[in-house]
């Protein structure tokens, strides 16, 4: 992994600085909003256009790219993310604030596509694995660190949003300056969604409620604590303590991902999250709670996305995996648009406590649909051949989806090498010599 970062270390770290200045609009927006006087549908309403011009942009920016080539794409898409983060506190109304989040959506969508395919042009057969894990703790380091400069500033103020824009502005310099342009690159057509369902319905079902659970945490996170009486600085830890724990989890559950039936596995992580949501659902004031079911959430719910992943694929030939989990990424930002805007009615009902309400019947829901799956969809012995997990973020991009397709049919090819390889010497071994 050493070798990887120094051979791209300028790519890391200009998708280091990239996160930080998102994570700090996410959050930042959402304890501004309070501070500006917005409803909390209001607030919603502008936390999902970030997921909006997300999905669209994953449609329509490779075409972009095809057109103009990476570099006009990167630059241009990153001076428009720059500008906005400045617009934010000039602007200060849920219009505008909505239609900035759409635009930061589709742009950041458009950078990470970008720079996911530097990254896996980069990268070779030996090191795409390791890429994809570095990539992965850069992003999370960049949202907590994110968390940890909004506790060191006035979010009623001008100065974070333009220390956000700076970084963001920054980013790119070390990015274009050190790597050469590439060729444009083939897009691959995601399946239909009814292909899909057809396939694995528990993987589809999941990752739409998966996408509400992401939304919450992303962005209504700030505006929970902020109805909760938190100070900026214990929201900040709180939310640095989703991303730290979904880090930490990732490990582990895909090490057991790859030695049980994951059906097995997605519910019971899908449980652990929403009875753990139901910790601070009872007590929703307590901050010690909310950091406890935070971390559960977050320690369960990431590593889900890419469970659900790898259980749909279990079901697929190698070559129909990487459109699978374009159609998977859709289906997320459909549950991710619709997410926030259901939360931030229910903390209008119900008060703080609807936070964690929202994500315990989103969690629990997915748990009993596995549950549903395992009597109606018995799996044989040849289909608990399972494919290999690969750590992901939810904020990846097909780009992405596609390396971690990449390093399991290397992995495969690879273990398909060595057995065969084992098999010769053992036959060169036991045939007897003839004097």
């Amino acid at each position: 992994m050493i070798n990887v970062f120094t051979s791209s270390w300028a790519l890391f770290l200009g998708m280091f600085m990239l996160m930080i200045g998102n994570g700090l609009q996410g959050t930042l927006l959402g304890l501004r909003g309070e501070i500006e006087g917005f409803s909390t549908l209001q607030i919603s309403i502008v936390m999902s256009g970030y997921f909006m011009g997300f999905l669209f942009a994953s449609k329509t920016v490779p075409e972009l790219i095809r057109r103009v080539g990476h570099v006009r794409v990167f630059a241009a898409l990153g001076s428009t993310i720059s500008a906005v983060l400045i617009l934010y506190p000039v602007l200060a109304d849920p219009i505008s604030w909505t239609v900035g989040r759409v635009v930061i959506g589709f742009c950041f969508c458009g950078v990470y596509v970008t720079a996911e395919s530097w990254l896996n042009d980069a990268s070779s057969n030996e090191t795409r694995g390791q890429a994809l894990s570095l990539y992965m703790i850069v992003q999370m380091a960049g949202i907590v660190s994110a968390q940890f400069i909004i506790t060191r500033g006035d979010v009623s103020g001008y100065t974070l949003f333009i220390v956000s824009s700076a970084l963001v502005s920054m980013a790119f310099a070390p990015i274009l300056l050190s790597i050469k342009p590439m060729p444009a690159f083939g897009r691959t057509k995601p399946m239909k969604v009814t292909q899909l369902i057809r396939t694995s319905p528990l993987a589809c079902v999941g990752m739409f409620l998966l996408g509400g659970v992401f939304s919450a945490q992303f962005g209504m996170s700030a505006v929970y604590g902020a109805r909760a009486g938190f100070s900026v600085a214990q929201i900040s830890l709180f939310v640095s303590g989703i991303y730290t724990a979904a880090l930490i989890a990732q490990y582990p559950i895909g090490w057991l991902s790859d030695r049980l039936d994951r059906r097995i596995l997605i519910i019971g992580v899908a449980f652990v999250g929403g009875f753990g949501s139901l910790i601070a659902g009872f007590f929703p004031a307590s901050y010690t709670l909310a950091l406890l079911s935070g971390a559960l959430v977050g320690g369960t719910s990431n590593p889900l996305y890419a469970l659900l992943i790898a259980y749909c694929n279990d079901y697929l030939e190698r070559e129909d995996m990487a459109a699978a989990s374009g159609g998977l990424l859709f289906v997320n930002g459909v549950g991710a648009i619709l997410g926030p805007v259901i939360l931030g009615y229910m903390l209008d009902m119900i008060g703080p406590a609807g936070y964690w309400l929202f994500l315990a019947f989103l969690m629990i829901v997915m748990g009993a649909y596995g549950l549903v799956r395992m009597v109606q969809r018995e799996r044989s012995a040849e289909e608990f051949d399972q494919v290999s997990y690969s750590a992901l973020s939810p904020s990846t991009t097909p780009i992405v989806t596609e390396m971690a397709q990449e390093v399991y049919i290397e992995n495969e090819e690879t273990a398909a090498e060595d057995a065969i390889a084992e098999n010769s010497e053992d036959d060169t071994t036991a045939t007897p010599s003839v004097n």
